[in-house]
């Protein structure tokens, strides 16, 4: 049964733990392909900023997966 609860604990984690970054990640390049459409000129100023919110929202993720692997296998 507590290896049940663990699974369980672990599958939530990294579920909501990614559900934020992915929301985040597709508003950000979403708005980043608006800028780009209305001002083509400085798509390369808008892709570098948008590439580093991306890092930025993927290290949260990154961040689930390491809970949810140590909440199921310690």
């Amino acid at each position: 049964m507590e290896t049940d609860l663990t699974t369980l604990a672990a599958g939530l984690a990294i579920g909501l733990g990614a559900l934020g970054p992915g929301i985040g990640i597709g508003l950000l390049v979403s708005a980043a392909m608006h800028a780009i459409g209305r001002n083509p000129e400085a798509a390369p100023q808008i892709q570098t900023n948008m590439i580093l919110g991306i890092v930025f929202a993927e290290a949260i993720a990154i961040y689930a997966l390491v809970v949810a692997l140590i909440l199921k296998f310690v």
